[in-house]
């Protein structure tokens, strides 16, 4: 393929540019042949009267038209015969600012606020995405496409990623950030909406199972504890009567919402919640416990697996066509396309929404996405620039020449007529 050498280097054409270089030429051949039939007719039919000087008229008449018209168009690009000749070669001479003028033709014109609004309230996107999501074979689509990239991403994300986004994002992060108060906060918010009485019963729950069910390592420990001068004979029974009682009063503990124990327990969150956001002791405690876990290596093995294991589950549950996830998703998003078929003041809140983040994106990037045409003009050189330029419409100009041919033709016969009748 023929290579252009600008200033950025040379550009290869591709198969479409091949195209339109074949119908230049074959246009160019066309024009040529009018003008060479056109002078081949003047000189046959040179001081003939009657018809064929009408002929002839409109032959010579045909020549002026065509060479008026080659001289117009030829001078777009380059100059005529090579001759220096003022006001030709208009593209490799004002290559830049043809850039700049059409940089700004198509700023003004295609990427004003006025005309993108205007053309997304003719578009409807919401509209069109409800009709579209409505149809659950097209809701699947979506699902499928969506779920095989995500997997694909999911896997792409090594271990090593993981940690380095822990040691070097989450850590300095978590580091920086003073995380008494926020523990206190979130603390005093689970309280005030009794989101502990859950855990507290779970943990009461697991407490006195696991006491019921291992009565010889409590007797054990507590034989341990009693002091060395009571006989063995005393020891164990005294220990056995123990772990029965603790048994029984964490059972009591558990069945009751009102022990005393459990509103000792929601005391003492509620002044750990009150100690973390303003006692500055407490909160040196807590930051100096947060040093210490965040410098255990553990953290970082603790971070890739559960990684790992929320990596595994998910891109287990996306390949799964006919899954519980890609099932959920497809009923969700086949329920949204139906519900912005149903809503118009919905469809109108996200045209908008499309709108101002369409505006926005051409108002804050669109000066550098025209600035390519300039860019790309300005890295051509004149002779590459003019080549490229014609290739795109050289052809349409060929017809400038015909034209020209065919009515300066007429035009000749009409003003033979005119000196004839006068």
């Amino acid at each position: 393929m023929a290579q252009g050498a600008g200033a950025s280097g040379p550009i290869i054409d591709t198969s479409a540019d091949a195209v339109r270089r074949q119908a230049l030429r074959r246009m160019r051949t066309v024009a040529t042949s009018l003008l060479v039939l056109a002078a081949v007719v003047f000189v046959v039919t040179l001081k003939r009267s009657g018809f064929l000087g009408f002929v002839n008229a409109g032959a010579e008449a045909s020549m002026v038209g065509a060479m008026a018209d080659w001289f117009a168009v030829t001078a777009l690009f380059k100059h005529p015969l090579g001759l220096p000749i003022p006001h030709t070669a208009l593209i490799p001479r004002r290559k830049d600012d043809i850039g700049h003028s059409l940089e700004e033709f198509v700023g003004e014109n295609f990427l004003s606020e006025e005309v993108l609004r205007e053309r997304i309230a003719v578009v409807q996107p919401a509209l069109r995405v409800g009709t579209w999501l409505s149809q659950e074979r097209s809701a699947r689509a979506l699902v499928d496409e969506a779920a095989t990239v995500a997997a694909a991403a999911l896997r792409r994300v090594r271990d090593d990623h993981i940690a380095e986004l822990v040691n070097v994002v989450l850590v300095p992060r978590l580091r920086e950030e003073p995380v008494a108060p926020l523990l206190g906060g979130a603390l005093e918010g689970a309280l005030a909406d009794d989101l502990h009485h859950g855990l507290v019963d779970l943990a009461l729950v697991e407490l006195h199972d696991w006491l019921a069910a291992n009565q010889e390592t409590v007797t054990d420990v507590l034989g341990e504890r009693a002091p060395w001068w009571v006989p063995p004979a005393l020891r164990d029974p005294a220990a056995a009567r123990i772990h029965v009682e603790i048994v029984r009063w964490v059972a009591d503990i558990r069945d009751d919402p009102g022990h005393r124990a459990r509103i000792a327990i929601d005391k003492l969150l509620a002044e750990l919640a009150d100690n973390l956001q303003h006692d500055p002791e407490t909160q040196q405690r807590a930051e100096q416990l947060k040093e210490r876990l965040l410098a255990h290596p553990q953290v970082i093995e603790t971070s890739i697996g559960l990684w790992d294991a929320f990596r595994r589950a998910l891109t287990s549950a996306l390949q799964e066509r006919d899954g519980a996830l890609r099932a959920r998703l497809v009923a969700e998003a086949t329920r949204f396309g139906r519900r912005l078929l149903a809503d118009d003041a919905l469809r109108e809140r996200l045209d908008a929404l499309a709108s101002d983040a369409v505006v926005y994106v051409v108002q804050r990037y669109g000066a550098e996405a025209t600035s390519v045409i300039t860019h790309t003009i300005e890295r051509w050189d004149g002779r590459e620039a003019s080549r490229r330029i014609e290739l795109h419409v050289g052809r349409d100009l060929q017809f400038i020449r015909i034209n020209g041919t065919l009515v300066g033709g007429l035009v000749g016969v009409l003003i033979h007529a005119v000196a004839v009748l006068l």
